[in-house]
């Protein structure tokens, strides 16, 4: 089977595609430390990272749209925040009856919560970004030449490469319920309560089946001289217009997140 799904990677010949995996990863992690740090309420900030986060886009070739769509998966998860607007002390905004009780949403509290959103949503663009120009085997090798240990490095390329096998193994329960239960769809019939019963079978046999698997992927790998380092060929010596890149790249971002304290 093939699960190129899986794979976020976009092939290319922009700009943003040829450049040092090295150097998008310094600066993509860099852009993504620089909004975090910058203060709540920097609004016109905010602004100008965005722009960064729309040229980088424009310079991949993939669209403006491309990453901002896909950035949109991180709102859910600033939601968490959402509890700020009702207990971060500040200047009312809005008085909100929920039965018996009065909820006081403050200025401030709406303030942090679009802070925090905005702040997720254009960090996942960025790295959005770094995984569609670049082949995963590069940042592998880029993230060990910047010297990130070597178990983490494992550990995110296992987990990776282990995503194919949970997806394989899916596959294969799939195709062995639709074969039992005699209907092209794989339905067959059966309450409600007899498909959940179904569903969380398939899902305890798909983490022993993967576990299993994956214990004999190692046994292999291990087999064949694995010792936890990715193994790929030395990249050459980051150019003087790397270098230049990468600083005035840092020197901008830094620029930013003091001018955001600034304003």
């Amino acid at each position: 089977m093939h699960f190129h799904f899986l794979d976020p990677y976009h092939r290319g010949a922009s700009v943003l595609h040829q450049a040092d995996p090295r150097v998008k990863l310094v600066l993509t992690l860099a852009f993504i430390l620089s909004v975090s740090a910058t203060p709540i309420g920097a609004w016109p900030i905010y602004v100008l990272f965005l722009t960064l986060a729309v040229a980088a886009a424009v310079a991949s070739e993939l669209g403006v749209a491309f990453a901002m769509r896909r950035g949109l998966v991180a709102v859910p998860f600033a939601l968490a925040a959402v509890p700020l607007l009702f207990t971060a002390k500040g200047p009312p905004l809005f008085d909100l009856a929920v039965g018996p009780w009065t909820v006081v949403v403050t200025t401030t509290g709406a303030e942090r919560l679009l802070s925090i959103v905005f702040k997720s949503w254009v960090s996942v663009q960025a790295a959005i970004l770094l995984v569609a120009t670049t082949d995963f085997p590069d940042l592998l090798a880029a993230m060990r030449a910047l010297r990130i240990p070597r178990l983490l490095v494992a550990i995110v390329a296992l987990m990776w490469r282990y995503l194919a096998v949970l997806a394989d193994e899916a596959g294969r329960l799939n195709r062995a319920r639709a074969a039992r239960s005699g209907s092209l769809s794989g339905r067959g019939g059966g309450s409600l309560v007899w498909r959940a019963q179904v569903t969380g079978y398939m899902v305890g046999n798909l983490f022993v089946r993967g576990y299993e698997r994956g214990e004999r992927i190692y046994a292999a790998m291990l087999a064949r001289g694995y010792d936890g380092e990715m193994r790929s060929l030395p990249r050459p010596p980051l150019a003087l217009v790397h270098w230049l890149t990468v600083g005035l790249g840092l020197a901008l971002l830094s620029s930013l997140v003091i001018l955001g304290y600034l304003v």
